[in-house]
C-alpha cells in the first residue's frame, strides 16, 4: 500500500527496454533513469518484459522467458533497490511473477480477460491494465470491477491509444479524465500510443518523434504518470525499437514532464 499511497501522491515514470535483451542493457537503463529519479525526488518503476506473447511475426524475439527473465528483474530490483513491473499473460504466470514484481501489468490485447484479471487481483498487488486499442475510457469500468472483485482496489489504468483503421493509433485524451473516474491513478503510455501496429509487415512501426508532445499533453489532461519504452540504442532494439526513447532523450524529457506536473499541480 505504501507504494500505491506514493504513486497517489506525486508524479512518476514507468520505463526500461521493451522485453529483456541482457541484463547490460536492464542495468544501463536503470541506473540512468534511477539517477534522474532520485534527483527529481520522483519515483521511478523499472518494467521490462520476460516474453512478449503477441509479436507480429513467428519468427520475432520473444524474451528469454520467465524464469531467466524474472532472474534478471530481481537484479534490477536489488541492485538498484526499484519496485519492479512486468506483464503477464497467462494464469499460471501470476504465481512466478508475484514472488519477485511489485506491480502485475496486463497487456492492451488481455485486459478484458475475466481469469487473468481475477488471478492478478487476488495476489494483492498492484494492478496496471493498459486500455485495450479497442475500448473506450468507459469500458474499463468493467475491468476495474473484476479486479476489485478480489478485494484488491489497488489498481492503475494506462492509456495507450485507440485503433484509428488499420496500423494507427490516436490519442483520446478525453479518456484520461474519464478513467479517472474508475480508479485513483491513471498512467500515460507515451511510447505505445505512438506505434503504428503490424506497420512493417513482419512487425509494428512507430513514430517515436511524437512521444514528448503527447506525453507533455496527457501531464496537462491530467495523468498521474508516464510509462516509455527506453533503449540505449532504439534502432538497434529487439522488439518496439521504431516507438522507443533513446536513453540519451530521457533527462529532458523526465524533467520537463515533471516540471508540467508541477506546475498543474500547485
Amino acid at each position: 500500500m505504501k507504494l500505491y499511497r506514493r504513486l497517489k501522491e506525486n508524479f512518476f515514470i514507468i520505463a526500461g527496454p521493451c522485453v529483456i535483451e541482457n541484463e547490460e542493457i536492464c542495468f544501463s537503463v536503470a541506473d540512468k533513469i534511477n539517477n534522474i529519479c532520485n534527483n527529481l525526488g520522483i519515483t521511478y518503476i523499472f518494467k521490462s518484459s520476460f516474453d512478449k506473447a503477441n509479436r507480429s511475426s513467428i519468427n520475432s524475439y520473444r524474451g528469454p522467458g520467465i524464469l531467466n527473465g524474472l532472474e534478471t528483474l530481481n537484479k534490477v530490483k536489488s541492485k538498484f533497490n526499484l519496485p519492479i513491473t512486468t506483464d503477464i499473460h497467462e494464469t499460471w504466470q501470476v504465481n512466478e511473477v508475484k514472488e519477485i514484481v511489485d506491480i502485475i501489468q496486463i497487456p492492451a490485447f488481455l485486459c478484458r480477460q475475466t481469469d487473468l484479471l481475477i488471478s492478478a487481483g487476488a495476489t494483492d498487488k498492484i494492478i496496471n491494465v493498459k486500455k485495450g486499442q479497442f475500448l473506450s475510457g468507459y469500458d474499463t469500468e468493467n475491468i476495474v470491477k473484476k479486479v476489485s472483485s478480489t478485494n484488491n482496489k489497488k489498481i492503475i489504468l494506462t492509456e495507450r491509444g485507440n485503433s484509428f483503421g488499420y496500423n494507427n493509433l490516436v490519442v483520446d485524451f478525453r479518456n484520461i479524465p474519464i478513467m479517472k473516474n474508475f480508479v485513483d491513478i491513471v498512467v500515460f503510455d507515451a511510447t505505445h500510443s505512438v506505434q503504428l501496429p503490424g506497420g512493417q509487415g513482419y512487425c509494428s512501426s512507430g513514430n517515436r518523434e511524437f512521444v514528448f508532445p503527447l506525453a507533455k499533453a496527457a501531464v496537462a489532461t491530467g495523468i498521474n504518470g508516464v510509462f516509455m519504452e527506453v533503449h540505449p540504442e532504439p534502432d538497434s532494439a529487439l522488439c518496439d525499437g521504431a516507438n522507443s526513447v533513446g536513453l540519451d532523450k530521457v533527462d529532458e524529457i523526465i524533467k520537463k514532464l515533471y516540471e508540467i506536473y508541477q506546475l498543474i499541480n500547485t
